[in-house]
């Protein structure tokens, strides 16, 4: 796997979050809500907990395809067949440590790909947290009003509220965990799922993680940050996908998003509703095949 979160990474010019001079938080309560996964950390960036607000109308709108889900970008991918083999959990391997392995690549990784097209997104020209006609992402002030962030604004929140989170040793522990790994997740015949059944109120407090030191909100907070990172996808889909094209790195996003977005539904990450914006491509991706098991990832 970290082959292929290599592959992609070369030539990249890597962008580094300023953890001195974080980007201001808009106005809102100082712990998360529904996004902000238990609260915990942050320094009060809160994204909403799943907002969509209608753009402003501006006359009749002539629905256009999106440049990726025209050919040839939306068959462009630098893997052939399925990811499944990165995808399913590792023999032996806590559930939780590789949730959290994973989260930190795809963080690391979606990043740099901001920083690419960082340049582009100005408040001028994207006003808006988009994702697509007539759907943008808000932010919620105190009195739980949707507040519209231009979109360079709201991405530099996510990226520090990840951040923050991810680095927070309450919720990602680097230490080893004293307890025994006699429980350590193993898949059953493969499978990859990771249901939240039991994350908490469940007999002996069992909860995705555990047995690698995680916290009882550990999954939920992983669901958070999965939510977050797919909103930036979004929006660089619909709005900056021609300077991706431009610099020919479509192959190595499309990939990116769809080993993302396989991984989300191996997990359960992202809810339905959550996909929406981005639900054609994601079926486009569905129909070549790149989502499939395949005898190899059975037998992990």
């Amino acid at each position: 796997m970290s082959q292929f979160f290599n592959s992609i990474g070369r030539g990249f010019r890597g962008r580094k979050l300023d953890k001195t001079k974080p980007p201001p938080p808009p106005p809102g309560p100082g712990n998360g809500g529904n996004g902000g996964a238990g609260g915990n950390g942050g320094g009060g960036f809160n994204p909403s907990p799943g907002n969509l607000m209608p753009g402003s109308p501006s006359g009749p709108r002539i629905t256009q395809k999106p440049l990726f889900l025209c050919k040839p970008f939306v068959t462009s991918q630098l893997v052939k067949g399925s990811f499944s083999t990165i995808v399913v959990l590792p023999r032996y391997v806590d559930q939780g440590e590789w949730l959290a392995l994973n989260l930190f690549e795809f963080f690391d990784m979606l990043n740099k790909f901001y920083g690419v097209v960082q340049e582009f997104c100005t408040p001028q020209a994207c006003p808006s947290m988009s994702a697509g006609p007539g759907l943008d992402y808000s932010w919620l002030d105190a009195n739980k009003k949707p507040l519209r962030l231009p979109a360079t604004t709201y991405i530099e929140y996510v990226l520090q509220w990840i951040s923050n989170r991810i680095n927070d040793e309450s919720i990602f522990p680097t230490k080893a965990n004293p307890t025994t790994n006699s429980a350590v997740n193993t898949p059953s015949s493969g499978s990859a799922s990771g249901s939240p059944a039991g994350t908490s109120g469940a007999t002996g407090q069992t909860w995705i993680g555990k047995d690698g030191g995680f916290p009882p909100n550990f999954y939920v907070t992983c669901k958070a940050i999965y939510k977050q990172m797919f909103r930036v996808f979004a929006h660089i889909y619909h709005t900056h996908f021609a300077k991706i094209v431009h610099m020919s790195l479509e192959a190595h996003f499309n990939s990116f998003f769809a080993h993302f977005i396989h991984f989300a539904r191996a997990f359960e990450l992202l809810e339905r509703r959550d996909i929406e914006p981005l639900r054609s491509l994601i079926d486009s991706f569905e129909e070549q095949g790149l989502f499939k098991d395949n005898e190899r990832s059975r037998e992990q």
